[in-house]
Parts: structure tokens; sequence; C-alpha cells
């Protein structure tokens, strides 16, 4: 069964059970200044869970169905993976009063194994927290539909929303298919809107915003349609599904995700330019450059045919002006980057990007200061372009005070996953604002509610005992020999920036140090020793309290934490 044949299905599947087919709204979303671009198939009826009237007013039902196209750059640096795409589209049926749960799973159920022909692994159904019951409703519903099913409770993992400062939010239940690997994947998120917050979901989560019940139940679900193609055709990834052309490589993946996004966002109406949604896009194309040692012409013309009939994708000629624009500073750039020149003259004397300098140095183990950049910079008034760098690079979004004091809970995390889950636990990805921290993980399963609050009580014991937060630069090979954390496909140099949780052994090339010592893997009393370039609070007693707000997964055999300090 290919693409369009299941696009179909679903669209016909839904209309001839009472919905109104709505086209794809534009990917540069109307009237929401919370994000940059479309994320999400609800996006453009998020009013009409507080006010269901206007759905009839505007679409003249009160239930619709979409297959809508969505750009998401926050784990750029992930795409190329078998499940991560910065463009994909989201299948979603959506009701503003017109039915409820029962209606909501049973066509779930029916289009899944009736028209698609899948085998539903598991089922999961809100536990209940709080003034929110158990989803007894939804259990009863599933046990009559099929009475051998498997359905399992879950917490905040199946609670959804709500978006932004405010707006509707509820429990849902999750539909789990096995794909070619005989993995576990969410495939489909039937949300239950029956709550208004007053408040983002990080207050929700810290208890400091109030639920409300709102008048009209809504529905609101959502399917990501490459990762059901990937498991309705057989496949291992979703780069090998037929709406990609067989890409093999990690770089041919990015080119072609790249370019995929950038002539969807193209096509609404975005060109390439220094701030907002201009520079995510000129980032995507330079990024696609850069991977591509051919001109990007006859992968466009290939992401276009697979399209064709279904999206009108053009002006390309916005991403070739782009790419040759571009090749050249690549040519000079990469030319002074061997040099050593420092990313701010890279940047304001060849024209070459912040973010690019930081992954060449990635890749070659140099720690890059993005401090004095961005001091410099701001000297100069161009604050614009490297504003929009923090959408996309891995780890601190900025070296405030909050983000450094997270930094830190970080690598206590981490520690903690390992001495209490499991010791061969390796992070695979990380994102730190002022708000929160982000951890990717390898781990075989989803942790239990004992284990988190394990995991937290780890971490919050650490905190209490005043632990120093020391660093040390040292031969990059006794640092392997003392077991310090390394970052997944990082490069580093001979000498190399470690920082120690708790007393740490001397090296020879501290910066005070007068005469050489030798170090050995069992010496000082440490809990973290991580390859990193910092910044870190002096002493663990700078944190306040931590706490996991959420556990999901993200892709087959890697799991993600949220986590704050509150």
């Amino acid at each position: 069964m290919e693409s369009n044949e299941i696009r179909n299905k679903f669209l016909k599947f839904f209309e001839s059970r009472g919905h109104k087919i709505i086209p794809s709204a534009s990917l540069v979303p109307e009237g929401d200044i919370s994000v940059l671009f479309t994320t999400a198939g609800m996006q453009q009826f998020k009013e009409y869970y507080s006010a269901p009237l206007n759905a009839i007013r505007d679409f003249g039902a009160k239930n619709v169905v979409t297959v809508q196209k969505c750009i998401r750059t926050g784990d750029i640096d992930e795409v190329g993976d078998a499940t991560h795409l910065s463009f994909f589209e989201m299948l979603g049926n959506f009701s503003f009063g017109g039915y409820g749960r029962q209606e909501a799973i049973t066509y779930a159920y029916e289009f899944i194994t009736h028209e698609l022909g899948l085998t539903i692994s598991f089922v999961t159904i809100y536990k209940g927290e709080g003034i929110v019951p158990k989803d007894e409703e939804s259990r009863n519903i599933w046990k009559d539909i099929d009475s051998n099913l498997d359905i399992r409770e879950d917490g905040a993992d199946v609670f959804w929303g709500p978006t932004g400062n405010s707006g509707p939010c509820g429990p849902t239940t999750e539909i789990y298919c096995k794909n070619a690997n005989g993995e576990d994947v969410e495939i489909w998120n039937i949300v239950f809107n029956e709550y208004f917050c007053d408040g983002s979901r990080e207050k929700l989560d810290k208890g400091e915003a109030k639920l409300s019940k709102l008048e009209t139940l809504g529905i609101d679900t959502g399917m990501g349609f490459e990762r059901l193609l990937a498991i309705a055709e057989g496949k291992k990834n979703v780069y090998d599904t037929d709406v990609f052309n067989s890409e093999n490589t990690r770089e041919d993946r990015i080119i072609a995700d790249h370019i995929k996004a950038s002539l969807f966002i193209i096509s609404d109406g975005v060109i390439p330019g220094n701030t907002g949604r201009g520079y995510v896009l000129r980032r995507l194309i330079r990024r696609a450059v850069r991977f591509s040692k051919e001109p990007l012409a006859n992968k466009i013309e290939t992401i276009k045919n697979l399209y064709k009939g279904i999206y009108n994708l053009d002006d390309e000629k916005e991403i070739e002006k782009e790419e040759k624009k571009f090749r050249e500073t690549l040519e000079h750039g990469m030319k002074e980057f061997e040099k050593g020149h420092d990313a701010f003259t890279l940047f304001t004397t060849y024209g070459f990007p912040l973010e690019l300098t930081l992954e060449l140095a990635k890749e070659k183990g140099i720690e890059i200061d993005v401090e004095d950049f961005n001091k410099k910079i701001a000297e100069h008034q161009k604050l614009s372009q490297t504003a929009s760098v923090g959408m996309f690079k891995g780890g601190l979004a900025n070296h405030n005070e909050q983000t450094i004091r997270l930094h830190t809970a970080h690598h206590l995390l981490l520690a903690a996953l390992q001495t209490i889950i499991n010791k061969d636990i390796k992070q695979r990805g990380s994102n730190i604002t002022e708000e929160r921290l982000r951890m990717d993980f390898l781990c075989d399963h989803k942790l239990t509610d004992e284990e988190k609050k394990k995991v937290e009580d780890w971490v919050n014991e650490k905190i209490k005992l005043g632990l120093n937060v020391v660093r040390r630069e040292m031969p990059l090979i006794e640092a392997q020999k003392l077991g310090a954390e390394m970052e997944f496909g990082a490069k580093y140099p001979d000498v190399v920036s470690v920082y120690f949780i708790g007393d740490s052994p001397k090296s020879d090339l501290g910066a005070n140090a007068k005469e050489k010592k030798s170090l050995s893997p069992t010496s000082g009393n440490h809990v973290s020793i991580e390859f990193c370039g910092g910044p870190h609070v002096k002493n663990t007693r700078e944190l306040s309290e931590f706490k996991i707000q959420k556990e999901e997964a993200v892709a087959a055999g890697i799991r993600r934490i949220k986590a704050v300090l509150v």
C-alpha cells in the first residue's frame, strides 16, 4: 500500500463517517505567535475547543479530517536516523462536540485493523492524577472492541497539552504497533480535550496552573504519516518509504529531508533571510549544501516528482540562488577555518555562519567560545543572526545562570540513570533552555514511576551533599582511563576538558599544577565524570530541587527525559 493510497484511504474513511475534509493549513501559522511554523495537525483548530460553535460557522461541520504538513527543527541534529524528520505530514481527525471517546476509539481501531490490516500491539490509557480521574471509559471501550487487547496505564505521558501559555488539554489514549524491527512504536495519539489550563504545561506540572472543565468535549488525534508508512510498508526506517528515494547514507537522508522541508516552506511564501522563518529556511538549505557534493538540482526534481499531484512545490529557484551564494562562502570559509580563525572572524569577514563553525568544530573536537562570539556580535549590533542559532544547536541555548545550573543537573541526571537504571545507559542528545533540561538516552524500556522517583531522589541527595564541581584539563587517554562520559559521535583533541562532580583527581595539566602527578583510574571519589566544555556551578548546593517532568520515547531504544529545578 503506497503513500498516496493511505492518504486517500484516511480522508475517505472519515469523510464517510461524517467528517468534512479540510485542506492542510499553511506552514506559516495564522494568529499563533507561539511558533514559527505549523508543528501539528491541531494547530489550526485550537480555538474551536473553547468555542465549538465557531467550527460550524467556519467549516459548516462539527467534525473535520486533515492531512497536515508540519515543520519541526528542534531535533535537527538527529535528522538522518531512523525516525527524525524536519518535514513530515500528520493525519488527524477532529471533533468539536460532534462525538466522544466511543466514536474516536472505534474509528481508530477500524482504520488500523480493517483498512490497513495492521495488528495493534497494545494501547495506553490515563491512570489518573490530581483532579483528573482514571480514564475508565476508554478502558471499557477498548475492552468491548477487543477483549484480548493489552491495555496499559500511564501518567503524564498520556495527558496532552496545553500548547503555549494556556489552552485546552486532556487525557489521551495511544495506539502502538510493531515495526519491521519488531519494536513497539506509537503511531496514533487520541486526545480527549475536556479541560482548559490557565497556564503552561510547565506550570501545570509544577502545580502552579489550574484546570477547569470545558463545557464541550473535543477530540484531537494525530498520527505521524511517515512513521505509519514505515510500518504499513514493512520498512525499518522512514527514509525507506516511498516518500523518499532510497536514501542510503545519513548524508543523503539529511540532504533529502532538508531540501524537502525547504521546498514546502518556500511554497508557503517564505524566502531565505537572516531572522525568523527566513533564517530557518536558510539554515536548512545551507545544511543540505554542506552535506552534498553535487548540485542540489537533481534531488529537487526527484522530491517534486514524489509529491506531484499531491502538493504544489515550486519556486525552487530560491534554493538554487541560496545554494550558489553559500557554496562560494563555504569554499572560502573552509579554508579559513582550517587556518584556525575564530568564529567571529569567520562570520564577519568571510560570512561563515556560527552554526556551521560549531558543527565543524564539533567534528574535530574543538571548543568554540560561543559567549565570546555573542558579545562581539552584540558590539556590532548583529543580534538578529545569533538569536536564531539557539533554535538549532544542541546543549545550552545560552550561558545565563539558570541554564548553567540545569547543565550541572544534566550531568547528575546521567549519572543517576547509570546508577539506578543501567550502568550501560548512554546519552544520545541534549538541549538545555532557561526553563528545563532535556536528555535523550539509550534505554530498552519505559521508566516506571518508581524508577523515576529513585532517579529524582538520587540527584537531590547529591545536590544536598554540596559536592564540588571541578574542571580539569588532561590528556585524552587519561580521561578515557578514568571512564569519563563522552559525547556520542564526537571527536576529541589530545588534551580535553573534563568536569568532575565530587572529589576529583589532580591533573598535571591543571591551571595551578606545578609538578607532574600521575592519574589513577581509581583516584578521587566522584559521582560524575564527563568530557565537557562547561560552564557549570562550583558546588551542587547551588542547585535547587530536581524534578522530572516527563519521560517518553523518541525512537526505538531511545528515551527522553525533560526535567526542571524547582
